[in-house]
């Protein structure tokens, strides 16, 4: 709701619901959303009756249309008509790799997509060959496993947009481990440099190195603590720019202010933790982890990101997964770090 508050404080919005379920969120988009229309589909036919009742409170306020129609049908009749909307809804079960190229034709330059997947094995490192065949891309079991996955439905985006000669922006990204969800900013053209930031990350099971490559600059890894480069778990292609973007949550934050009732307690959490971490270096460790294998109790993260920056790195809280710090930091300063900092 926020996010259409605030492509809305821009220009007219028009919202178009692909899976709209019963349709509680095109509902919400209507009377919370400040936008001056909502498109509704389900393809269940069955539930037309549903969505047009539940959607009844809207008349007189916003322009209402209620189908039933296959995304994929929908999305091709809205391609020939050359109709768009500000902003596009596709929230699936599964991974809705498929309807990307038609739903992104189906967003106005400017506008945004808002992405959600609940194909957690393969975009987490656990299906692999399904990874492959849905993404294009490699995963591989990684300590920041919600982060890999949101940069590998990103990764998706990117590629097909680019395809279409569009440019991608990221606004949030976030999960709570089964739903991953991705807001993007669909832009006439790529960005200066944007292709640069589609890459690989790479995990060193052994010693917990990880590091991060541009495919526009791909070379050798470097050796890690294990002395070669040869035990690195590498992920890829994939989104390594940053997940969210400032002046967006910093509108969203302000939208909740002036509408304290569309935000909950958890949303305001979340908010508050996006707003804190760009989601660049994607380079994360989990503290725990790292106190493991330094034989000793996890440090404070407020203390280790303040610790970090002190010593000249850039380190903040991941906003994405709790008690993981993110950092541009080599490894073995992270490690010292923490010896240090260490209860």
């Amino acid at each position: 709701m926020l996010l259409a508050r605030s492509l809305a404080a821009r220009g007219a919005v028009r919202v178009l619901d692909l899976m709209a379920g019963c349709g509680i969120r095109s509902l919400r988009y209507g009377l919370e959303g400040s936008v001056e229309a909502v498109w509704a589909n389900d393809a269940d036919a069955d539930r037309l009756p549903l969505l047009h009742t539940n959607l009844a409170p809207l008349a007189g306020r916003v322009d209402v249309v209620a189908t039933a129609r296959t995304a994929q049908h929908l999305l091709a009749e809205l391609a020939l008509r050359r109709d768009h909307h500000e902003l596009v809804d596709l929230d699936a079960f599964g991974a809705p790799v498929d309807l990307l190229p038609a739903a992104l034709e189906a967003v106005s330059l400017g506008g945004a997509l808002y992405l959600a997947s609940t194909d957690g094995r393969s975009a987490t490192g656990h299906d692999r060959r399904a990874a492959v065949r849905r993404f294009g891309a490699a995963a591989r079991a990684h300590p920041a496993s919600w982060e890999l996955a949101l940069r590998l439905q990103l990764g998706v985006v990117a590629r097909t947009a680019w395809a279409q000669g569009r440019g991608i922006r990221p606004l949030f990204s976030f999960s709570e481990g089964r739903t991953f969800r991705t807001a993007v900013g669909v832009e006439r053209l790529p960005g200066p440099g944007e292709e640069g930031l589609l890459g690989l990350v790479a995990h060193c099971h052994g010693c917990g190195d990880q590091q991060v490559q541009s495919l526009m600059a791909l070379g050798r890894w470097q050796a890690c603590l294990c002395g070669s480069s040869g035990s690195l778990a590498v992920s890829g292609p994939l989104w390594i720019g940053p997940l969210q973007d400032a002046a967006v949550l910093a509108s969203m934050a302000s939208q909740a202010e002036q509408s304290p009732h569309t935000l909950g307690a958890d949303g305001a959490r979340l908010l508050a933790r996006l707003q804190g971490d760009t989601g660049y270096p994607a380079r994360c460790w989990p503290t725990d982890q790292i106190a493991r294998r330094l034989g000793g109790g996890p440090p404070r993260l407020a203390d280790l990101v303040a610790a970090l920056r002190a010593a000249g790195h850039g380190a903040s809280a991941s906003g994405v997964m709790a008690a993981q710090v993110r950092s541009d930091a080599p490894w073995p300063e992270v490690l010292e770090i923490c010896r240090r900092l260490a209860p």
